[in-house]
């Protein structure tokens, strides 16, 4: 922990292609965190080519203290029918355990916001595992509101191959 009089001084800065190995480092850890380390199947190569390739998909910005990585944020652009214009999404906030409590998530999130305000967004959303509760408490007080309403639904592996691969049929949806 900080003390209060001397507050942590968070830089907050867009990755770049020579922070890939640090990304997938930063990925390793939140996927050792939230127990889901056996999924975690991200290589420097996918990300390189992901993130930093012809068509990145997705953007990084890496939060640093005192010139050390201390966390990073991975978001996309998604998009609300209901209000015209676009949203973003963040996939993944990280904070390496050493260096929680000093404002570093916080400081994330904040950049995300101007972000999104600095890109006529509607709106800045996020999951969270729902066993976070150290993660839920702390969104809310940033004034987010969890919308119990939705069910997230996901069609991976060989449940999309599958799909991907039906042919159309008159009873479908």
């Amino acid at each position: 922990m900080t003390d209060a009089s001397h507050p942590t001084s968070v830089a907050i800065r867009a990755a770049t292609v020579d922070d890939v190995p640090l990304i997938r480092e930063l990925i390793e850890g939140l996927a050792d965190y939230e127990r889901l380390r056996h999924e975690c199947v991200a290589t420097d190569a996918q990300l390189r080519e992901t993130l930093f390739g012809a068509r990145p998909y997705a953007e990084v910005v890496i939060a640093d203290v005192d010139g050390v990585a201390a966390g990073f944020a991975l978001f996309f652009h998604n998009y609300s029918t209901f209000l015209s214009r676009p949203g973003i999404y963040l996939e993944d906030l990280f904070v390496q355990p050493a260096m929680r409590g000093r404002g570093v998530g916080k400081a994330l999130l904040q950049h995300l916001a101007r972000l999104a305000v600095a890109r006529d967004c509607g709106r800045l959303e996020w999951s969270v595992l729902d066993w976070n509760t150290d993660a839920i408490g702390f969104y809310r007080t940033l004034g987010a509101t969890p919308q119990d309403e939705w069910t997230v639904y996901r069609v991976t592996g060989d449940a999309l191959t599958t799909l991907a691969s039906r042919e159309e049929q008159a009873d479908d949806a």
